[in-house]
Parts: C-alpha cells; sequence; structure tokens
C-alpha cells in the first residue's frame, strides 16, 4: 500500500508559466503549460525546467534563518566544487572509486583518534547517511552481541534510554523486535538519570544508550555517571552492560570545547558512538558517521562480503547506492579546519549561543532552561506570570520575520512544559543574532497587549525536528 495516495486522475492541473521563458523555449512545444500530477508529453528546454522548479522552491524558508535544524546550512564555496565533483560517484563502488574508499577509512581513523579508542587502528566503523542509520547499526550490533550470550527460548531483548532520545531509537525498537525502556524526565532534570537506567536493566538488556547532547534542550547527558552505575550493577549481579554514545551533534563539539570530559572510548564500557557529519561536523547533509571501539564489539557476521562490481567488498551499512560527494566534502573539512578550526567554529557557536541565551533571559518575559553552555543550544519557555501569550505564539510571530524557531512540549512526565529552542551553528554571526533578539524584542509589546494566548494546535508541526 503506497505512503501517500497520489492525485486523481482526473486532476489536469498545470504549472504557471511566466510567457517569457515559456516562449523563449528553443524546442516550440511550450503551447500550453506542464501538468503537475503525471509527465509532460514533450520535453522543454532545461532553463525552463529550471526556472519552474526555481519559482516553487523561493517559497520555501531560509535555511540560514532556521533555527530549529541541526543541520549544516552553510559550507565554503571550495567545498561545494569538490561535492559537485562526486556526487556522480557510487560510494559502494569501493573498487571503481578506491581514492573516495580510502577517504572514507581515514575519516574513520580520525575520529577514532579524536574519540580516544584504545587502538585507533583497531577501530571500525563507516560512513553512513546520517546518524538515524548509524543508530541502527550500532544497536543491530547490540542485540547480535546480546543474542549470543542469551541463549533463552523466548527471551526479549529490551534497550535502556532516557525518553529524550531521538526519534531514530524508537524505530530501533520497533523495527528489530527490541523493548524500549524510557528512563522518564522528572522536574527539572530534562535526560537520562544514570541510576534509573541501571535500575531498569536485567539479563535480557542489550544496551544502554547515553545522549551527548539531547535535541530537547542541548544538554549533555552525564556519560561518565551512567557507565560508573553500570559498573557498579555488574558488581552486585554480574550483568556486563554496553553504552552506546548517541553523539549526533556532541560527538563533534566535545572533544574540542570539553576535552576533560570523559564520554567516549576512554570509558571501557562505551562500545560504539555515532555521529552526524551533517551537523557539527560542519558538512552538508546527508553524512553520519558509526564507530566502535574494536572488532569484537561489531560482530563479524554483520559485516557483508559482496563480489560487487569488480572486487571483494566488505560492507556494514544499511543502505548500499549513495553519492561518495558527503564524504569527500567530510575529509576536506577535517583538512581544512583541523582540531584548532573546528575549536574556533564550535567556540564561536557556543558563543554566540550563550549570548543570545544571556539577552533573552534580561527581556524578563522569559526563563532559560539551558544556556547553550553544552551543545550550542538552548531552551527557554515563557517566565511565570506571563499568560497573555505562549511560545507557540512566539514562534508563530518568528516565522512572520523569517525566522523558524521551534515551539514544543515536553515528553511524559514534563508534558506541562513548552519551549522554544534556538540552535547556532557555524554561519550564524553575531549580526544575525543581533537581528534574531531585536525581532524577538520588537514583538514582545503587541504579545503582551493580547487578552491570552492565541488559539493553537499544539499538535501541529512548529519546525522541531526531533
Amino acid at each position: 500500500m503506497p505512503l501517500h495516495k497520489g492525485p486523481d486522475k482526473s486532476d489536469e492541473r498545470l504549472l504557471s508559466v511566466n510567457p517569457f521563458y515559456g516562449e523563449a523555449n528553443p524546442l516550440g512545444d511550450m503551447i500550453e503549460a506542464p501538468p503537475k500530477h503525471r509527465l509532460p508529453d514533450n520535453p522543454m528546454a532545461p532553463m525552463t525546467a529550471y526556472q519552474l522548479v526555481h519559482d516553487e522552491l523561493m517559497l520555501d524558508g531560509n535555511s540560514r534563518l532556521n533555527l530549529a535544524t541541526f543541520v549544516t546550512t552553510w559550507m565554503e564555496p571550495q567545498a561545494g566544487v569538490l561535492m559537485a565533483e562526486c556526487r556522480d560517484k557510487n560510494m559502494i563502488d569501493k573498487d571503481e572509486y578506491p581514492r573516495t574508499a580510502e577517504l572514507e577509512r581515514r575519516c574513520v581513523a580520525m575520529l577514532a583518534d579524536l574519540w580516544h579508542a584504545p587502538d585507533p587502528s583497531a577501530a571500525v566503523g563507516c560512513s553512513t547517511t546520517g546518524s538515524s542509520e548509524a543508530c541502527m547499526l550500532a544497536g543491530m550490533a547490540l542485540k547480535r552481541r546480546w543474542s549470543k550470550r542469551n541463549q533463552k527460548p523466548g527471551a526479549r531483548p529490551n534497550l535502556v534510554m532516557g525518553v529524550n532520545v531521538q526519534v531514530c531509537w524508537e524505530k530501533f525498537c520497533n523495527f528489530w523486535e527490541v523493548e524500549a525502556r524510557l528512563v522518564p524526565m522528572e522536574g527539572d532534570r530534562f535526560h537520562l538519570d544514570p541510576q534509573a537506567a541501571a535500575d531498569l536493566c536485567d539479563e535480557n538488556t542489550i544496551g544502554v544508550v547515553g545522549i551527548l547532547g539531547s535535541t530537547f534542550d542541548g544538554s549533555y547527558e552525564p556519560i561518565a555517571e551512567l557507565c560508573a552505575a553500570l559498573d557498579a550493577l555488574q558488581e552486585r549481579t554480574g550483568l556486563d552492560i554496553p553504552v552506546h554514545v548517541d553523539g549526533a551533534s556532541g560527538g563533534m563539539v566535545a572533544p574540542f570545547l570539553d576535552e576533560d570530559l570523559e564520554w567516549d572510548f576512554r570509558l571501557p564500557r562505551v562500545a560504539s558512538i555515532n555521529t552526524s557529519g551533517h551537523k557539527y561536523g560542519l558538512v552538508y547533509p546527508g553524512v553520519g558517521w558509526a564507530l566502535w571501539r574494536d572488532k569484537e564489539a561489531l560482530p563479524e557476521e554483520l559485516v557483508f562480503r559482496v563480489n560487487y562490481l569488480g572486487g571483494d567488498m566488505p560492507t556494514f551499512a544499511l543502505n548500499f547506492s549513495r553519492p561518495g560527494a558527503q564524504v569527500v566534502a567530510q575529509y576536506y573539512t577535517f583538512l581544512r579546519l583541523g582540531r584548532d578550526g573546528y575549536r574556533a567554529v564550535q567556540q564561536t557557536s557556543r558563543d554566540v549561543a550563550g549570548s543570545i541565551a544571556e539577552r533573552v533571559e534580561q527581556l524578563e518575559d522569559f526563563r532559560l532552561l539551558t544556556r547553550g553552555d553544552e551543545l550550542p543550544v538552548f531552551a527557554f519557555t515563557t517566565a511565570e506570570g506571563v499568560d497573555s501569550y505562549d511560545v507557540f505564539d512566539v514562534s508563530r510571530r518568528m516565522r512572520e520575520r523569517g525566522w523558524l524557531v521551534p515551539a514544543y512540549t515536553f515528553p511524559p512526565n514534563r508534558e506541562d512544559l513548552s519551549v522554544l529552542r534556538v540552535v547556532c551553528r557555524n554561519g550564524f554571526s553575531a549580526d544575525l543574532a543581533d537581528l534574531f533578539v531585536d525581532d524577538l524584542t520588537s514583538l514582545l509589546p503587541e504579545l503582551r497587549r493580547q487578552a491570552h494566548p492565541s488559539t493553537r494546535d499544539k499538535g501541529a508541526a512548529t519546525g522541531f525536528h526531533h
């Protein structure tokens, strides 16, 4: 059954064509505008097709002003040139494109070193289409390792994580038939509690997921404390539960700005880590990375060796064909910036986030939940006593100015709390931050004059990507 119902065949609505570029079609066949929902009968000139698509896309939001997304929205022109040169290369065809495959291998080695793998040369990993695929791979490895050590018939595996996990983990549990055991939020704790996570573990637990940078508020989960709680659990019960760190964002922030924070392979219980190259890895979407501390952490039977397009090729990604452009762009960015460059970029983003958070707090209409001092992300809600408008009003009004600021309600146990979230990325400059605060400030007098918050559907999408 198709996921989306197609247009009725009787729907013959046509695209609107400007006469100037319509009549300029050298094929001379632009007698009428092409249909929207079926293939046109005839070809059209490249420029005409380009202009039709270009004009529709003008109505999209400006990605640089999208403060909801963690995804990179700006790269240097040289990176764009490299990506254009590589977009026709199939990443899976390592025999035909051996240098692209070598750049992927180098990126894995660089990340293994960055994340303190005991022996970076022994760490294994791969590129993916993003962190969602990387998390699926890590979850598969955890489940396979559990199944090897647990032979009880009818045993159902479970995965322990905070209720604030990204939705890909819920997908993993659904697709691979794993029970999701969620640690709820409590009070002002908006992410996983280490002891509460350990208390949910048993002999059927395949692992615990810790998040380095929650999408709800930008805070780091206490990975070292989580590992310590699981160490204590093993001493009491003999249960040896591995940890996967979902470092989709923080995996490319903490190594440069929080070097003394132990969250990675320095902790023996951490078996695998993922990150999004297209988030704070500073590459256009979509590229992610999955790494395991050693070969023992990634069961060999999950690695396929395929005789494909001229050579024997090991692969352990879910996806097969995909362009090599993003992997090449990741290697370019690693070379271009180095440790000091990444440190400067991420520190600037954190400084911008902290500056905006402080100025938002000074408006006195809002209360900060986080301040952008971990991920360059902060969340805030309306202050006590503000009852003429709510965060959904703010989000809607800021959108009128071009700003995409998500407003959303927190998950169970804190569903009473609705917040706004600002994600600061490379390219979101101090000048843009000034414009953001100016626009927010200018809206407040009118919002304060409202009798009550506007009618809204809280279930409607407001730009939150979780």
